[in-house]
């Protein structure tokens, strides 16, 4: 329970202004959930789409709060899995890796 309670005071002290927390209203669930839906009926474009405007809602309201969107590197590596997914993107191989995989 003290964890539970640690992380909303810190949720709610980077979220105190109104418009902050009004984008976060519709962000924070269009981002997982309406991308995964989307992405499970086959609307992949509508699928990233909403996961990358529901983040860009959130990182609005980071702006107008002056706070740091804390999530970023979470949001950056759903991006980068939903764009290989599409085969929209491929990691660079490190060195070595290449000859590991046989190429």
């Amino acid at each position: 329970m003290h964890r539970i309670r640690a992380f909303l005071v810190t949720y709610m002290s980077r979220h105190t202004h109104p418009w902050c927390r009004a984008l976060h209203i519709v962000g924070v669930p269009m981002a997982p959930w309406g991308g995964l839906v989307l992405l499970a009926m086959g609307h992949f474009a509508a699928g990233i789409a909403s996961i990358v405007l529901g983040y860009f809602l959130q990182w609005i309201g980071h702006r107008i709060e002056g706070s740091e969107m804390g999530d970023w590197a979470m949001f950056v590596a759903v991006v980068k899995w939903l764009l290989r997914l599409v085969g929209l993107y491929r990691p660079r191989l490190q060195a070595g890796e290449e000859a590991a995989r046989g190429a």
